[in-house]
């Protein structure tokens, strides 16, 4: 399957997915790469602290405004890629016709899913990073084939 519309989602998104939407991105280039939550906190920026951790590893949350998944959104997607099973669960029960293109972020690096680091540590967001940026770049490596 070619991949040309790619969407990342996270609960909020604004810590997980924007930051999976942004590795991904730069990855892959000729894909169109979006993000969006399952909770969505609309309109909001980029978690402060996940900018900041993103910065360090030179990848801007700059711009961001997360936006509620729907089914249209999910519909122009070739790919949904979300950061926990229960995201999955969640979009397979709202959403069925959407199971079959929904697999885990970390579907390369061990699929246990990447925890949320919402209004925690500095130190926990920079584990997440190096989980999103690991599982990212598996994902790329895949996709350019």
């Amino acid at each position: 399957m070619q991949v040309k519309n790619l969407l990342v989602v996270c609960v909020g998104n604004i810590c997980r997915s924007p930051l999976g939407e942004r590795l991904l991105q730069a990855a892959l280039p000729d894909v169109t790469v979006t993000s969006a939550g399952i909770a969505a906190l609309v309109g909001h920026a980029a978690d402060e602290t996940a900018s900041k951790v993103a910065a360090a590893h030179g990848i801007s949350l700059d711009g961001h405004a997360s936006r509620q998944f729907t089914a249209e959104i999910g519909g122009a997607q070739d790919l949904i890629l979300v950061m926990e099973a229960g995201h999955k669960h969640e979009i397979a029960r709202q959403f069925p016709q959407l199971s079959g293109r929904t697999m885990l972020f970390d579907q390369w690096t061990g699929m246990k899913g990447i925890a949320d680091p919402y209004r925690l540590s500095e130190s926990f967001h920079e584990k997440v990073f190096d989980q999103v940026n690991a599982a990212a770049g598996a994902w790329a490596t895949r996709l350019k084939r």
